[in-house]
């Protein structure tokens, strides 16, 4: 018995050594900040073969960290006032309210009253400010061009976070390059396609049968995470002895990720959960995203194929311009992106990132990859990993003249570094086996004919009754003076 008490003591007193490094901020999946997570992948050995220089960039970079959506707040007013009945039904019971944490009561949304939401904060302004004065240092031969807009295209898509993401971006990156103002800014165009056209950076609003997978999956998703959120119900329940429900509890890790990402808060929501919870949570996040935005379905990211056209088109001239001996400033040595993540997410799985060898071989034959593996055990595929606020992809195109196999080659750099792509086996790829392999097996799928929705025809009324209507009405005006509406005929 002792020796059993002893042990009990031991594994407590390890669990909270454990828990005490435990930063929730690491563990938010898509909503993870930039800086919690650019470093946690080591700077790798520079891999660029010596004698290869960059002459291009492509960058695809999701918008930086962002309040809640309008939507969101109003569900965090429900959630401050249901929890406001549920302290009441305590009292009324005399149940104890000992255990329920002290913030808990009287609590009010730090957004309530704010009738805008979903815009770029500070902390996302730098993000992208900072991203872009870094890319300008580490890539000096690219940015030393006078700026112009056909030399450095700016892109965003039709929504105001990704184009004041865009803005952030470009004032960093061109920073101290004009005249404008004490920190001698200058300006520079960001251009925009309509929300309704843009296949090239919000292709999930243009893609119709992707819209239709999605509303049917997602029952199915909600289904899948159903198990985790009983569980942990049913923990906070006994913890604090309030009659949560699931509804309460997925609601509250919304908060806990609003206010760890937003408000650098972490005691409060997030100090509900144990870190099992929240890796567990973490979790139902990420297979949220795999499913419905990730390599879940090939529909996800073969809707991304304009992206990845554009990309290759973007290198091919930059190959073009290089081996015309084209005047500098006459050619464009930068494509600048920023979207969403739901651009960034199915852009990542085009490039085959997060796999080994086998399950790239699996996505090239469109064949369904296993789930993530649920903790405690290890995963590759995490949204704060994959696509958390500002995550990037950079695809650096070099020329590396002395190379007797290829004399250009493509770099993947995945939030600033290096990442193996699986269909080269390599971070350093030939840029035509980088066509063959990675971009080829996706050119066979057209936009149109993978996104258009195919309505089913409508029943063909006999002709001969179309007639005999229209013969009635004929009919009727002449008997009837008074005027006849369209949905008469």
């Amino acid at each position: 018995m002792f020796a059993i008490l002893i042990f009990v003591l031991l594994s407590i007193t390890a669990q909270l050594k454990a828990d005490h490094g435990f930063d929730v901020r690491h563990y938010l999946s898509t909503v993870t900040t930039y800086d919690v997570v650019k470093d946690i992948v080591k700077a790798s050995a520079n891999s660029t073969p010596d004698g290869c220089t960059p002459i291009h960039l492509n960058l695809v970079a999701r918008h930086g960290t962002r309040s809640p959506t309008k939507k969101r707040m109003r569900e965090l007013d429900k959630l401050a006032s249901h929890l406001e009945e549920l302290i009441k039904d305590a009292e009324e019971q005399n149940l104890s309210l000992e255990k329920v944490p002290s913030w808990l009561r009287g609590w009010k949304s730090p957004w309530r009253g704010k009738l805008k939401g979903g815009e770029l904060i500070r902390k996302g302004e730098e993000e992208l400010y900072n991203l872009g004065i870094r890319i300008r240092e580490r890539f000096p031969e690219l940015f030393e061009e006078e700026y112009h807009p056909d030399v450095y295209p700016i892109k965003a898509s039709q929504v105001p976070r990704a184009s004041a993401s865009a803005v952030a971006f470009g004032m960093g990156l061109l920073s101290e390059k004009g005249s404008l103002g004490p920190a001698r800014q200058r300006a520079f165009a960001v251009t925009s396609e309509s929300r309704a056209s843009d296949i090239i950076l919000r292709f999930h609003d243009c893609c119709g049968n992707y819209k239709v997978f999605r509303k049917r999956q997602e029952p199915a998703v909600d289904k899948l995470k159903e198990p985790v959120l009983d569980e942990i119900t049913s923990a906070l329940v006994s913890r604090y002895g309030l009659n949560f429900t699931r509804q309460d509890v997925a609601m509250l890790w919304f908060l806990c990720k609003q206010e760890a990402s937003v408000l650098d808060i972490t005691d409060q929501a997030c100090g509900l959960f144990s870190p099992y919870e929240v890796a567990l949570l973490e979790w139902t996040d990420d297979l949220e995203m795999f499913i419905l935005k990730g390599y879940g379905n090939s529909i996800n990211y073969r809707m991304g194929v304009p992206l990845l056209e554009d990309v290759v088109q973007s290198m091919e001239e930059a190959i073009k311009a290089k081996e015309e001996k084209h005047a500098p400033g006459s050619y464009e040595k930068a494509r600048l992106r920023f979207a969403h993540a739901e651009t960034v997410v199915p852009f990542s799985c085009l490039l085959g990132l997060f796999l080994d060898g086998s399950e790239f071989q699996k996505i090239q034959r469109e064949e369904p990859l296993e789930l993530p593996s649920k903790p405690p055990q290890s995963r590759n595929w995490r949204g704060s990993t994959v696509a958390p606020f500002a995550g990037n992809n950079m695809l650096v195109l070099h020329s590396c003249p002395a190379n007797s196999e290829s004399k250009y080659f493509v770099q993947v750099l995945h939030n600033e570094h290096p990442i193996l792509m699986a269909g080269c086996g390599s971070d350093f790829c030939p840029f035509e086996e980088f066509k063959e392999k990675i971009v080829a097996p996706h050119l066979k799928h057209d936009y149109n004919s993978m996104c258009t929705v195919h309505l089913e025809a409508p029943e063909q009324k006999p002709v001969a009754s179309k007639l005999s209507q229209l013969f009635r009405w004929l009919f009727s005006m002449q008997n009837d003076d008074t005027p006849s509406t369209k949905d008469d005929l």
